[in-house]
């Protein structure tokens, strides 16, 4: 609808036109500013122009009325609009929504290290990541996510350690020292066992083995941590192993050209130049590369594929991070600007109002599976959404394990199933219910269907903005106006029947729609237990 308007608009004044939507639903459907834009220009009153403007509507198929109010123009769609676009979206349910953006997108989210199960503050990065993904192949982009695998370095070495030390304990029964840093967790004493069992108990004892089994150990890693994240409904297309890009590091070392440079038998990257607080070490003395040395690489990869803009999701503790990798991009001879970088805030979990407690299978974190299988992946999923991803998230389960409407995931699945049931105690055919005009409705019924049509611009915002909790926030806003529909007006058996029912057709599709690209099906019907609202 936004789209249609606006067009229209801009062949009209020549000109983009903001346009908006009046909180007072009596003021239109649409309201613009665009006179106030013009005032000085026009060497006149922003009231006086919006005055001439609104006049210089003809009526016409997409406006019922065009009004002036304190400078604003203030549009009321028609109802044959309404009920032209109503039709189609439902005679096209599988393109409702849908755009057809040009752009090629590459995605990498999560990108955790192959150490250790996802925990919360993981989720909550691939919940977004996947929920822009879903958006942006809604909109018809070319997006492609991918998981970086960090499968070399200290921390893989660590696996190795972790993995003999935990073994020697609870296999061998041997007394053992722990240092200070070192992975735990039970899902170290199966990799142990597994280990144990593919190479014999002495690859427990051997150190000069810490780094085979390791790199044995990171793949079952990455066996745990992607079917956790199927349990969520998260998939990726690519999945791209660190330790396979230092092969080319010489060569992208010479495409750095003077970004980087050697002091104190160590190689430098000159990011300082770029905006960065501190030139950074790529290769210590060693002759080792460090973390950012495959950055490096791994960037110059994505960006000799050619994509239109790169899309990177890292824990805010990463902030640190953003100006040296940009820098390095553009030493490579590349635009920065094509790079994009979001954050995702961590987590605080309560249950019941108490903290939650850590995860003995983890040892020191709350691991995204056991929230799962306490609330499930819907609850999770819509949680993770339902706030910006760059502010601090702090939720109590015990709120989502309700079966009542302050409970947002259960009352938005009780709305689909609601109209779902109703519709089936209708003896009307579907042909019947499709058939009937959407005209001629009560300020409710015309205000639900307004809202359900506003999907295909809540979609397009919430990509664009990467503010996905926009999307949970209408659907919460949605179902609510449908619960009232409900309860306000008598459906079966009354003349309006086929019209009503139709209009409830269309909020279920914008839900069902909705819910989807949260990742989340939509319920058609509710146990007897849930239903309670």
């Amino acid at each position: 609808m936004k789209q249609r308007v606006s067009a229209l608009l801009r062949e009209k004044f020549g000109r983009e036109v903001v346009l908006e939507k009046p909180k007072d639903r009596s003021f239109g459907h649409f309201a613009t500013p665009i006179a106030f834009s013009l005032a000085k220009e026009l060497k006149k009153s922003p009231m006086a122009i919006s005055d001439e403007l609104a006049s210089s509507f003809e009526q016409s198929d997409v406006f019922n009325s065009v009004e002036s109010v304190k400078g604003y123009l203030n549009f009321r769609l028609s109802e044959n609009f309404l009920n032209d676009y109503a039709s189609w979206a439902l005679q096209n349910q599988d393109e409702f929504a849908k755009q057809d953006k040009k752009e090629k997108i590459l995605l990498e989210f999560v990108s955790a290290n192959p150490t250790g199960p996802l925990h919360i503050g993981h989720a909550r990065g691939a919940v977004y990541g996947d929920t822009l993904y879903r958006l942006a192949k809604h909109l018809g982009y070319d997006i492609t996510a991918e998981y970086y695998v960090n499968d070399a370095g200290n921390q893989i070495d660590l696996l190795g350690l972790s993995i003999q030390l935990d073994g020697r304990e609870n296999i061998l029964k041997e007394s053992v020292e722990y240092p200070q840093s070192y992975y735990r967790g039970e899902y170290l004493t199966k990799l142990a066992e597994e280990a144990v069992s593919r190479f014999g108990k002495e690859i427990l004892s051997d150190e000069s083995r810490q780094k085979e089994l390791a790199l044995w150990a990171k793949d079952g890693v990455m066996e745990i941590i992607t079917k956790d994240l199927a349990d969520t409904n998260i998939f990726f297309d690519n999945f791209v192993n660190e330790s396979s890009l230092y092969a080319d590091w010489d060569r992208v070392m010479v495409k750095m050209g003077s970004g980087i440079y050697e002091k104190d038998d160590k190689i430098w990257i000159a990011s300082t130049q770029k905006g960065d607080d501190n030139d950074r070490v790529v290769v210590r003395e060693d002759g080792r590369p460090t973390y950012l040395a495959g950055d490096i690489v791994y960037h110059n990869q994505k960006f000799e594929q050619a994509y239109d803009h790169y899309i990177n999701i890292w824990g805010a503790d990463h902030h640190g991070y953003i100006a040296r990798v940009k820098a390095s991009v553009e030493f490579l001879g590349y635009d920065g600007n094509k790079l994009e970088i979001l954050l995702s805030q961590m987590v605080s979990l309560l249950k019941d109002g108490e903290p939650y407690k850590m995860s003995k299978r983890a040892g020191n974190v709350i691991l995204m599976s056991d929230i799962v299988e306490e609330i499930g992946s819907d609850a999770l999923r819509f949680i993770f959404a339902s706030k910006k991803s760059d502010t601090a998230l702090e939720f109590d389960l015990a709120e989502f394990k309700k079966q009542d409407s302050s409970n947002p995931i259960f009352y938005i699945q009780y709305a689909h199933a609601r109209i779902k049931t109703v519709i089936s105690k209708s003896s009307l055919t579907e042909d019947e219910i499709m058939s009937a005009t959407l005209k001629n409705l009560d300020e409710n019924a015309d205000i639900l269907m307004f809202d359900a049509l506003l999907l295909p611009e809540i979609v397009e915002d919430a990509f664009a903005s990467r503010q996905i909790q926009k999307l949970p926030e209408y659907l919460k806003s949605l179902a609510a106006s449908t619960h009232k529909f409900y309860y306000d007006c008598r459906i079966i058996g009354t003349k309006d029947e086929a019209k009503f029912l139709k209009l409830l057709t269309l909020v279920a599709l914008s839900l069902r729609v909705g819910l989807s690209l949260m990742g989340i099906k939509a319920k058609d019907y509710m146990s007897k237990e849930e239903e309670t609202i």
